[in-house]
């Protein structure tokens, strides 16, 4: 088993690595198996077709941390232009969990803000596992001002389990730097796009995520809470976590439905990680898009629509009455 597959894509894994053998042969030999390839390689994709395009909520909560998933930084890499990384707080230290800075998206200058995680096993302890603490969330904040300050279109890329939950974060105010940052977003005079590129969890995301045009990848989840999060609170019990997931709705397409998401980045059949390059090409006209269409409108007007947005979220009818 490949560790680094989930457990549904283990036949397709198969399948791949059954090409790659055929493949390697034929290079170093002279035998023709280029029709027991075409084979292989037409059940890959059916497989792939099958398994894919009938993802329960849990199975895309587990693609949403695949981890070969692509992070903000890589976004950052082939969406931007002259990135230019700015760290710490100003008041107690920097925090590896969430990445900014300014960069060219285009022709247009803006301000990019995005949670990290690792890929190494150092690098993972180095970021917390993409969970901020609180100096995390006030450098964020830092550079949501400094986007209004000099009327700069800010970016921000959620991917996060949720903000770290330990006694030292309590400590220095964790819930206040989340509360502070949802503040300075709501009333932010320039706009905001946040795009939702693995999993968003609870307040750790949210904390970035108060915008005028909120994405979300096809294969990302969004939610108060994480599934196993729920579930030990309704359950006693994280292995409760698939069913929590499809009682939560953390799905694109749901999200969607509900009127709580824009839009929906589609990704390659498989996942973002298997094609980069397509993903982020439609990202990057999106983005591209959408901030074209927000430096266009007067402030005022701008800040009217966002609080008219966030004062709609969870309006419902009731059939019958």
């Amino acid at each position: 088993m490949n560790p680094n597959y989930l457990d549904f894509e283990q036949p397709i894994v198969e399948l791949e690595e059954k090409i790659q053998e055929l493949q390697t042969l034929v290079q170093n030999s002279e035998l023709d198996l280029e029709e027991e390839i075409e084979q292989l390689n037409n059940r890959k994709c059916q497989l792939m077709d099958q398994v894919f395009s009938k993802l329960d909520d849990w199975q895309i909560t587990q693609l949403s941390r695949h981890p070969l998933r692509p992070y903000t930084l890589d976004y950052v890499d082939v969406i931007f232009d002259d990135f230019d990384e700015l760290k710490g707080d100003r008041y107690f230290s920097e925090d590896p969990a969430i990445v900014g800075g300014l960069a060219w998206l285009g022709q247009q200058a803006v301000v990019v803000i995005g949670h990290q995680k690792g890929r190494s096993v150092q690098e993972k302890v180095h970021r917390n596992f993409g969970m901020p603490k609180p100096e995390g969330y006030r450098k964020a904040k830092r550079l949501m001002e400094m986007a209004e300050r000099f009327s700069l279109p800010l970016i921000t890329f959620i991917d996060t389990p949720g903000a770290y939950p330990g006694v030292d974060a309590e400590e220095r105010g964790q819930s206040g730097a989340i509360a502070n940052n949802l503040l300075t977003l709501s009333t932010l005079k320039t706009p905001v796009i946040s795009v939702v590129i693995g999993e968003g969890g609870s307040g750790g995301a949210l904390a970035i995520g108060v915008s005028d045009y909120l994405l979300m990848l096809e294969f990302s989840s969004y939610a108060v809470i994480s599934p196993e999060g729920c579930a030990s609170i309704l359950w006693r019990s994280a292995e409760k976590g698939p069913d929590a997931a499809t009682a939560m709705g953390v799905n694109a397409q749901h999200l969607k439905k509900m009127g709580l998401i824009d839009e929906i980045v589609p990704e390659y059949l498989g996942g973002v990680h298997r094609n980069f390059a397509s993903t982020a090409k439609a990202l990057s006209s999106s983005l591209k898009s959408k901030v074209a269409q927000l430096i266009a409108m007067d402030t005022s007007d701008l800040l009217q629509r966002r609080q008219d947005r966030i004062e709609n979220y969870g309006c419902f009818e009731v059939q019958g009455v």
